[in-house]
């Protein structure tokens, strides 16, 4: 009988590296201070991998995001299941060769002969006072990059039924953790296997407006929720979970319900991930939409370090709340 059990987004991601590594011995770790002796990773979600399957398989490396990709990639290569962490997303842009031209590549230039199973796991997200070389959302990059698949989850059970998949992909994944959501609480079943990527869940049904969000900005999207219901408007969420492949087939058809789009991220709204959704949402369905699509995101900046400008970055519910509500008049 599946139990539900209560545990945040670090003990998520802790728990499905414990059955990977468990299930499969190919499967190995990569990253700066992810050994027990260093804390087992900057947020801990890397704790007791080292001392339960050895230092051979849970490998702490130097400061050097080329090494820990570059190494990550030849022991995919061999075989190997790899799951590389870059402690922050925008350190991912020291490694952008050995992630764009090697790891995207590899399949494509070798006509299919070679796979790269690497998983990149890292850490991003505003809110923290991190700045602008520590906070970026570059989910975008990745999903114009043909040969990778990226994962931004919002809950821990996508958490770990996500990175499971990951792991088991015959490709390379980005797998991008929101800092303000690893210590959110939820529900996961003690069961929890691999989630498919690239399907979408529909988190709350509705009629009047489709919502779609993913990664830290669905919490806030679900705060504007009771606003709207207040204001008798029925939205509906879906967290679309993967950015690429999306779930072009769950979006169409809940706005085919609606009529009314909505996409909020936290990523900078100019070039952003939600240009694709929204272009792809008014070529096939213009006759079908009551209003136009809109979307909210980051202003184009750097994320700011003080705390007033970090909160004026960042969507709030307030603005999700006001623009749904002009999207009904």
């Amino acid at each position: 009988m599946t139990e539900m059990l209560k545990m945040n987004g670090i003990q998520a991601i802790n728990a499905a590296m414990m059955d990977a590594m468990a299930a499969d011995p190919k499967v190995v770790v990569l990253g700066e201070d992810i050994a027990d002796p260093q804390g087992g990773g900057v947020t801990g979600t890397m704790r007791g991998l080292s001392t339960k399957f050895g230092g051979h398989r849970v490998r702490t490396t130097p400061i050097s995001e080329q090494a820990i990709i570059g190494a990550a990639i030849g022991a995919a290569m061999a075989g190997y299941k790899p799951v590389a962490e870059i402690m922050l997303m925008n350190f991912t842009t020291v490694a952008m060769d050995m992630i764009f031209n090697h790891a995207a590549k590899l399949r494509f230039m070798s006509g299919g002969q070679t796979s790269v199973p690497i998983t990149i796991r890292t850490l991003t997200g505003a809110g923290w006072q991190t700045a602008g070389q520590h906070s970026d959302h570059l989910e975008g990059w990745f999903a114009h990059s043909a040969g990778i698949k990226v994962v931004c989850p919002s809950n821990p059970a996508d958490m770990k039924g996500l990175l499971l998949s990951c792991i088991q992909d015959p490709d390379p994944c980005i797998f991008v953790e929101n800092g303000m959501t690893l210590f959110v609480p939820g529900d996961v079943a003690d069961d929890q296997g691999p989630i498919p990527l690239g399907k979408a869940n529909v988190m709350v049904e509705g009629s009047d407006l489709t919502i779609i969000s993913w990664s830290g900005q669905v919490m806030r999207c679900q705060m504007a929720l009771a606003g709207l219901a207040d204001a008798g408007i029925s939205a509906e969420l879906i967290d679309l979970r993967t950015i690429s492949p999306w779930d072009k087939e769950a979006v169409l058809a809940s706005v085919a319900k609606t009529g009314r789009a909505l996409i909020v991220h936290e990523a900078v709204k100019a070039f952003g991930p939600g240009a694709e959704i929204a272009a792809t949402i008014a070529d096939e369905m213009f006759g079908q939409l009551k209003a136009p699509v809109k979307r909210l995101g980051g202003p184009y900046c750097p994320v700011p370090f003080a705390k007033v400008l970090e909160d004026a970055f960042i969507v709030q519910p307030d603005a999700i709340l006001a623009q749904a509500k002009a999207m009904m008049e």
